[in-house]
């Protein structure tokens, strides 16, 4: 009897603790509400099984506790019970996955009127890129990086020369945009995320991947690597800062573009070389 009312006060225990408890996720700052309701959706389900299973155990337990004199029942295989486990497994195994599938697929159809921006990791540090007046961003190549050209621009594709490039700085957007973020990474796999934007994606060295968003609210975020990365891993940070549209365009008038980054870096290389 004590282990039956033990095993029920942790079933018990565990779902009020999970309703009631003071951690959370953060507020969330995207469209991405969807990935929210389909965790909620995960958490129901998986936490109504875990009950059942407590709960039989507990009666099990209970109902069939040693007495002198009575011997177990061999039962080898129950058709019925075997076919309402499977039916109801599936069901529950259907009823977790089709929000996910219906989350993913709005997660990879970018608006049409989405921004692009570009996020690059690299041990330890994030750097940003954002299209210039043209509202296009230039070609890269792995080829092309270097300590003065850090993101690989291509220098001879006109687009990229007004590209606003960022290196160990704030990612600064525009609140109620649509923005779809590429993701390139130079040497180990990353995970750009910002949890209060619900929105996350592998960084693949050699890939480019994507997600979208559109920001909701005005603030600051922390910018966290989601992929163990190495020694600095944790140390791998930024922010992102979601301002006013005004804001934003005051802010991204004030950077630097490639171009003139590109200008400096020659400059500087001209000089230690005497002007040769």
């Amino acid at each position: 009897m004590a282990v039956a009312i033990i095993l029920l006060l942790v079933a018990v225990g565990s779902v009020l603790f999970h309703i009631y408890s003071p951690w959370w996720w953060t507020p969330i700052a995207t469209n991405w509400s969807y990935i929210d309701h389909t965790i909620s959706i995960t958490f129901w389900i998986t936490g109504v099984v875990f009950f059942a299973v407590i709960a039989f155990m507990a009666y099990c337990v209970f109902r069939f506790h040693h007495k002198e004199g009575r011997q177990a029942h061999y039962n080898p295989e129950n058709k019925k019970l075997e076919w309402w486990l499977s039916i109801g497994t599936a069901i529950g195994v259907a009823a977790m996955l089709a929000p996910g599938l219906f989350v993913w697929h709005q997660f990879v159809t970018v608006p049409a009127d989405a921004t692009e921006i570009e996020v690059m990791g690299q041990q330890w540090q994030w750097s940003f890129r954002l299209p210039g007046k043209d509202g296009r961003m230039g070609t890269t190549d792995v080829r092309y990086i270097s300590p003065e050209n850090p993101m690989g621009l291509n220098r001879d594709d006109p687009h990229g020369q007004d590209d606003v490039v960022i290196e160990s700085g704030e990612l600064h957007l525009p609140v109620g945009k649509p923005v779809k973020v590429l993701l390139r990474s130079v040497d180990v796999l990353h995970d750009f995320y910002v949890p209060e934007f619900r929105s996350k994606m592998d960084m693949v060295p050699g890939m480019v991947t994507y997600f979208w968003m559109t920001p909701i609210r005005t603030g600051t975020f922390d910018v966290l690597c989601a992929e163990l990365c190495g020694a600095a891993h944790a140390q791998m940070r930024a922010k992102v800062i979601v301002q006013e549209e005004s804001e934003y365009h005051t802010w991204l008038e004030q950077q630097k573009t490639f171009a003139e980054l590109s200008g400096r870096a020659v400059t500087k290389a001209t000089y230690r070389s005497g002007g040769k």
